[in-house]
């Protein structure tokens, strides 16, 4: 029975462990399947050596092992989530070695989705349930892309990862839903593993199988966290998800806005990331990864302080974080533009 912290210590460690075991034996046998990222494939990769596109079969086996000989608990959702998860690794593996494009692996994730719902994890906000489905999909599918689009450097997207893993594992515990803190725990621990041969310079890529299995599961968490059973108010706790991913939330919301105004199509790759502009600034490789991180620490340190305020002090300290977000998006649109006209002598 898991009633503290201290309970969940055995899953991150024997997920952790596993991670790195299984880690170097999938790097060797991937390149011979195809499933490898080759340097120039594309014009925003500067990698110089064929790396293996290794994070979905390491994030997914740790995970299937932990579950098997922990026997951790599990209820409908958490099989919902397993499952929908399941897909998307198969998915991302697909796309990893045949380059699906878009539309395909949005089908995918619209199917991951649909296994969600059928499950019962599905957004209940709006109480009308056409809208709270239409909400579930386009949570479900902008986290897990945007895990995908954050993806951008060695360490990056994974150490997001288990930072968010980890203020869910700590929001569960104090909603009393201990199911899925046990959930959360493990993709923490997962994460930590697959974190040392992801981390500069990497050993292995995440892949759209990691990225896109990352997003998704964290995403589903964050529906099937519901702190009402605990007797927190939906008017404190609704946004706690929005911050505890707020650093994937913002470089997406920036990189969809920059290609729109720049009328580049969406989904292809370039380097017009958070990332990027950090580096373009100045900051050296290393403390751009920090400084993301970090931000995504201080968000989570906020969710968790809001949970202790009223209704209003809660959502006003959610409403500044917003507008801060959005002010950083317009003042980099503004400096694009900027750039633009230079470029063009107008």
């Amino acid at each position: 029975m898991i009633n503290r912290l201290a309970d969940l210590f055995p899953a991150m460690l024997l997920a952790a462990s596993t991670a790195l075991i299984v880690a170097p034996l999938i790097i060797r046998v991937l390149p011979s399947l195809g499933l490898v990222d080759l340097p120039g494939s594309a014009p925003h990769k500067q990698h110089l050596t064929p790396t293996p596109l290794a994070g979905g079969p390491i994030l997914a086996l740790s995970l299937t092992i932990c579950y098997a000989a922990l026997r951790l608990p599990i209820n409908r959702e958490v099989i919902g989530i397993l499952v929908g998860s399941g897909l998307m690794v198969l998915w991302g593996i697909a796309d990893d070695r045949l380059g699906l494009g878009p539309l395909r692996k949005l089908v995918g994730q619209l199917l991951a989705t649909a296994v969600l719902v059928y499950f019962g994890v599905q957004v209940r906000i709006l109480r009308i349930a056409w809208l709270d489905l239409l909400l579930t999909t386009l949570w479900i599918v902008g986290i897990t892309n945007a895990f995908n689009f954050v993806d951008s450097m060695d360490g990056l997207a994974l150490g997001l990862a288990g930072i968010a893993a980890a203020f869910f594992m700590l929001v569960t515990i104090d909603s009393a839903q201990p199911i899925l803190a046990a959930l959360s725990a493990v993709v923490f621990g997962a994460t930590i593993g697959a974190y040392f041969f992801n981390a500069a310079p990497a050993r292995m890529f995440l892949g759209d199988s990691g990225s896109q299995l990352l997003g998704f599961l964290l995403a589903a968490i964050g529906i099937a966290y519901t702190p009402a059973s605990a007797g927190l108010p939906q008017g404190v706790t609704w946004f706690t998800p929005i911050l505890v991913l707020g650093v994937p939330i913002f470089d997406m919301t920036l990189v969809v806005a920059s290609r729109i105004r720049g009328r580049r199509p969406v989904y292809r790759a370039n380097r017009d990331h958070t990332f990027h502009r950090l580096l373009a600034i100045g900051l050296d490789v290393t403390r751009s990864v920090l400084a993301m991180q970090l931000t995504a620490i201080m968000l989570g340190l906020v969710a968790f302080i809001a949970l202790d305020a009223n209704v209003l002090e809660a959502n006003i300290m959610f409403g500044i974080i917003a507008m801060i977000g959005l002010a950083l998006i317009g003042y980099v649109q503004r400096i694009d533009l900027a750039q633009a006209h230079t470029q063009t002598g107008e």
